[in-house]
């Protein structure tokens, strides 16, 4: 689910809640499993979440299902975030390559022939036995074009880690992907050479949800893959207009002793900083706006401080349990963030951010891991989310949230998939078109 649509058009049942007094976590002090080392915690949860998109992938697209109670219907942002994921899941020996390379050619396989696109661009779901379009709500029943840049983004950190220039699998899955990339129509989306990129076009209502794609949220992938396109670019007046909206991204507030460069108060949902990053290295990036390893330590800074505080004294909330994002909430789903908060902490949103916060994210997995213990540790790792102010726990777990708890990770460990993303030729043209500096541009 892209989390922003969530924000404009889905109206999220809260839970009732009465907020508990103090800081303590109601969870017994013993821990639930044995002690381990951090760097074998850290591989024990990239091990157990990959299952989600190595056992549980689709059966014939190989696609991620939107959430582990799907069924046929899989997401095309999880899926990029999934493909990242069995890369780095070949980096730690989870799986071999030549497995890595046999699934991966299922995924491209099955889009390249089957699934349906519209200038392009896919839709939000797709039906993984099919490839139909699975409509997210009625007016969004084609292309997504956010959704569509994260998948793109898995695709081709997928093609710059097979790079073999004698095995043939590996040329004919480098050149599917090429074709795929090639296809999507970037300028298209301008609807009618506007200095902006649009979300969504639908073939039965055509641009009626009219909605932009302006930022700062998760979406700067978008126009980064938009001006990098070998074909259909945009030029660098639909990022400054449309992303950046000529400087009003800028936010240059302090909160909790912290200045946040762009963004809304306080930072909002930690997805921000995450989705894009995937593959974009923040290390040492920035343009005319800001220098992004400031802007998504201080958001990720800014979400653990909130927590710790707890103004509205839900129960658990410390330096130990922490991080607000959008996810699942007891009969719901809401972006969640300092100015939308209810309790529900996720644990994607913390281990996510583990190259921003170090020290406090792995505070945060051994709390999840040790202390919650099977409360929220399943056959796919850390369920979605979790409320002690009403002992509610997620027994779902959502493609979204799992591929980033696996690539931050590994971005922390090894850098594997930033390196691998921002090897691409392409990507450094549309870095340098857009005006960004980084230590992969020299």
């Amino acid at each position: 689910m892209n989390r922003c649509w969530w924000i404009f058009f889905v109206v999220t049942v809260a839970c009732s809640c009465k907020k508990g007094a103090g800081n303590s976590t109601d969870v017994p002090g013993a821990d639930k499993f044995p002690r381990i080392s951090d760097s074998a915690l850290l591989t024990l949860v990239q091990q157990q979440t990959l299952k989600y998109f190595w056992d549980f992938g689709h059966p014939v697209s190989g696609l991620a299902r939107e959430r582990s109670s799907s069924g046929d219907v899989v997401t095309i942002g999880g899926s990029g975030f999934g493909i990242m994921a069995i890369l780095a899941g070949i980096q730690r020996n989870f799986i071999t390559r030549s497995q890595g390379l046999t699934r991966i050619q299922t995924i491209v396989n099955f889009l390249a022939t089957k699934a349906r696109r519209y200038h392009g661009a896919f839709p939000h779901w797709l039906n993984g036995a099919t490839g139909a379009t699975v409509p997210f709500s009625t007016q969004d029943d084609g292309a997504d074009l956010v959704e569509t840049a994260y998948l793109t983004q898995g695709l081709l950190t997928a093609r710059q880690f097979f790079d073999s220039g004698t095995d043939p699998a590996e040329k004919t899955m480098r050149d599917s992907i090429n074709s795929i990339w090639n296809g999507v129509d970037w300028s298209w989306f301008r609807q009618n050479g506007q200095n902006t990129l649009f979300w969504h076009w639908s073939p039965n209502y055509s641009w009626s949800t009219n909605q932009q794609i302006n930022g700062w949220n998760e979406a700067l992938i978008v126009y980064v893959l938009a001006a990098s396109a070998p074909a259909d670019s945009v030029p660098k007046i639909v990022y400054d207009n449309g992303w950046a909206g000529n400087g009003s991204i800028r936010n240059g507030n302090t909160y909790s002793g912290i200045r946040l460069p762009l963004g809304p108060p306080e930072g909002g949902p930690l997805f921000f900083a995450h989705y894009s990053f995937l593959g974009i290295d923040p290390n040492g990036l920035s343009d005319a706006y800001a220098n992004y390893w400031t802007q998504d330590t201080a958001h990720a800074r800014i979400n653990y401080n909130y927590c710790v505080k707890n103004p509205s004294s839900y129960k658990g909330y410390n330096s130990e349990c922490w991080g607000l994002t959008a996810s699942d909430e007891q009969n719901g789903y809401s972006a969640h963030s300092p100015s939308n908060d209810n309790g529900v902490i996720a644990p994607t949103a913390a281990i996510s951010s583990l190259p921003y916060t170090p020290i406090e994210s792995m505070d945060a997995l051994r709390f999840f891991y040790y202390k919650l213990g099977d409360k929220i540790w399943g056959q796919y790792g850390f369920t979605d989310a979790f409320n002690l102010t009403t002992s509610w726990y997620d027994g779902d777990f959502l493609a979204i949230d799992q591929g980033p708890e696996i690539v931050m990770i590994e971005n922390y460990r090894s850098g594997l998939l930033w390196n691998l993303f921002m090897s691409c030729p392409e990507i450094k043209q549309g870095l340098k078109r857009l005006g960004f500096s980084s230590p992969h541009l020299k």
